[in-house]
């Protein structure tokens, strides 16, 4: 028979303390999220100011095996556009804000060219109705017995609506207002001038769309019963039609990316690493508040007191933040100079146990600093985890990265001749010919991540 009893027990375990979990919050933000999160704090802490004489960012040297010409690429700002502050204007200037032209949205766009249009009010309502109906790129999925009730429409009424949409479809972008691809395309092929080409490719849209995007024109000319060559004229011209007309509109500002590391050849054929100075935040402690509450603390502010030792901790924060990052960032071009020699071919397997062993960190925190993080180097820029690959073996005993696999089969695909595609099974012959045992399933799933098409999608008609 068993009874209850207590028992002191010592056990070690590690527990995060709130600081820390913060810390660790904040190393994993993008830079972009990191300056709001240090601007929210500039706003809240009297004892935190920008510093805009803070000094520049270290810059570190790595040795190069190789020494290539140089070249001439010299980039002293990354800042994203809009990013960086604004010259002061005149009184009575134009700003850049003021001169950067103003977006149309596709309503917008569509309602302007329905106001025109001497319509009945009724008429009116139904093709807005429609208009604010469509999706962003200019479908409309939403059936019309959605539509009636919110037009107060009986379904007898489904005519009228039908009339509106053929008016909605009138409208540019050609293609608009289209209920699938297939009614978009032919919509689009309204606009070819010549009459027989039009007939032409509205017949070969009225049959499978797969044949067309694989480029079966020889099924295509025996379906329609037309000349092979008139029909692979005319699908080369439905390839060059817009699938989402809407796309060209709603297009909000295009959100750049701002390196936090910058890589470029320095003195002696050396690649100088640094921290990009536009990402570096410039805070320093308010010596004045500082100060004044050192020599009245008796007073007992607590709140005060508090809001101190969080600006110490926010400096000692930032400054951990991007000594971390570009320590990482000097061990990742020591492991992979040669892909800033060579490129991607030439990149090396890593993984982030090698990295965290270097710098004397744990694997967890390299994981953090590599996300959302970004490297500009002289063949673009890359976020950090790019230079991480697993190992794939070769047929010498070596090893190989999936990076440089991957740029091996673009390389591959590129080269090949238009007419007589590579299939996957012969891509992977090709790479255990060249010593990468490699198998047909990788090939394929490597070509999908590049977004590549398949062999079928790829193939050319033969010219006469």
């Amino acid at each position: 028979m068993t009874t209850p009893a207590l028992r002191i027990e010592n056990r070690q375990h590690q527990t995060l303390t709130p600081r820390l979990q913060q810390a660790v919050r904040l190393l994993q933000l993008s830079s972009l999220d990191f300056a709001q999160e240090l601007q929210q704090a500039l706003s809240h802490n009297p004892f935190l100011e920008e510093d805009p004489d803070a000094p520049a960012p270290s810059v570190a040297e790595q040795p190069s095996p190789e020494e290539p010409d140089a070249g001439a690429w010299e980039h002293e700002s990354w800042s994203a556009p809009g990013g960086g502050g604004l010259r002061p204007v005149a009184d009575g200037d134009l700003s850049l804000v003021e001169l950067m032209p103003a977006g149309v949205s596709l309503r917008e766009h569509l309602h302007s060219q329905i106001n025109v249009m001497p319509l009945p009010e009724h008429d009116r309502a139904l093709a807005a109705l429609i208009i604010e109906s469509l999706d962003d790129d200019g479908y409309l999925r939403t059936g019309f017995d959605e539509l009636l009730p919110l037009a107060g429409m009986e379904p007898d009424e489904v005519d009228e609506l039908a009339v509106a949409l053929k008016r909605v479809q009138s409208l540019d972008p050609a293609g608009v207002g289209a209920r699938d691809l297939r009614e978009c395309l032919m919509l689009q092929s309204e606009l070819i001038e010549d009459p027989a080409e039009r007939v032409l490719a509205q017949r070969v849209l009225h049959q499978p769309l797969e044949k067309l995007a694989m480029r079966d024109t020889a099924h295509l000319a025996r379906a329609v019963e037309a000349d092979p060559q008139k029909v692979a004229v005319v699908c080369e011209r439905i390839r060059h039609l817009d699938p989402h007309p809407g796309w060209r509109f709603d297009a909000g500002r295009v959100q750049y990316v701002t390196p936090d590391i910058i890589v470029r050849r320095g003195k002696g054929n050396h690649w100088t690493v640094m921290l990009n100075p536009d990402v570096v935040p410039r805070v320093r402690l308010n010596r004045v508040y500082a100060d004044l509450f050192q020599q009245h603390r008796a007073a007992g502010h607590a709140e005060l007191a508090a809001h101190l030792r969080e600006a110490r901790w926010t400096l000692r924060n930032v400054e951990q933040r991007f000594s971390t990052i570009l320590d990482v960032a000097q061990a990742i071009v020591r492991r992979q100079v040669h892909f800033f020699e060579f490129g991607p071919l030439a990149m090396k397997p890593l993984c982030l146990r090698e990295i965290a062993e270097e710098v004397g960190l744990h694997e967890s925190t390299v994981c953090r600093v590599t996300n959302n993080k970004y490297m500009a180097t002289p063949s673009g820029v890359f976020e950090l985890k790019y230079f991480f690959s697993r190992a794939l073996p070769t047929q010498s005993g070596g090893a190989a990265s999936a990076t440089a696999l991957r740029g091996l089969i673009r390389d591959l695909i590129e080269s090949e001749t238009p007419t007589d595609p590579l299939s996957d099974v012969q891509i992977a012959r090709q790479l255990a010919r060249q010593g990468f045992n490699v198998a047909r399933r990788t090939v394929t799933k490597y070509r999908q991540m590049m977004k590549l098409p398949a062999v079928e999608r790829r193939r050319r008609p033969a010219t006469v």
